[in-house]
């Protein structure tokens, strides 16, 4: 199964707090692939690169049901509903995201002109 991680150095890894690691384990983002003899969540390699692809698409814009179906397409589990078109949606939610990176991209142009200006006119 590979090295096993508790949570916390999960989060480290990752940078998402302990709690955001629960919470998409509530929603069935991603589930712990062991729980140690304690009752503790043990986390793979695998489960860290799927709470990695998460991290990915929430700046994205992403809700929570796209989530589950990207997830399914990009990193799929036996539990995972089939899915009609899952080339389709792929196409789809490419699109989506290349959308989504646009308009950070112009935002962030518009914040970097701003910053700029506020250096031109701070004193010397």
């Amino acid at each position: 199964m590979g090295e096993q991680m508790q949570i916390g150095e999960v989060a480290e890894r990752t940078g998402l707090s302990l709690r955001t690691i629960r919470y998409y384990e509530e929603v069935g983002l991603v589930v712990p692939s062991d729980r140690s003899p304690g009752g503790f969540r043990l986390y793979t390699e695998p489960d860290v690169q799927r709470l990695q692809l998460i991290m990915r698409m929430k700046p994205l814009g992403f809700q929570l049901d796209e989530m589950r179906e990207l997830l399914a397409i990009l990193d799929p589990k036996p539990d995972d509903p089939e899915l009609d078109d899952p080339d389709g949606r792929l196409a789809e939610f490419t699109a989506d995201a290349e959308r989504a990176c646009e308009k950070l991209r112009s935002k962030l142009r518009i914040a970097e002109e701003f910053a700029s200006t506020l250096r031109n006119h701070a004193p010397g």
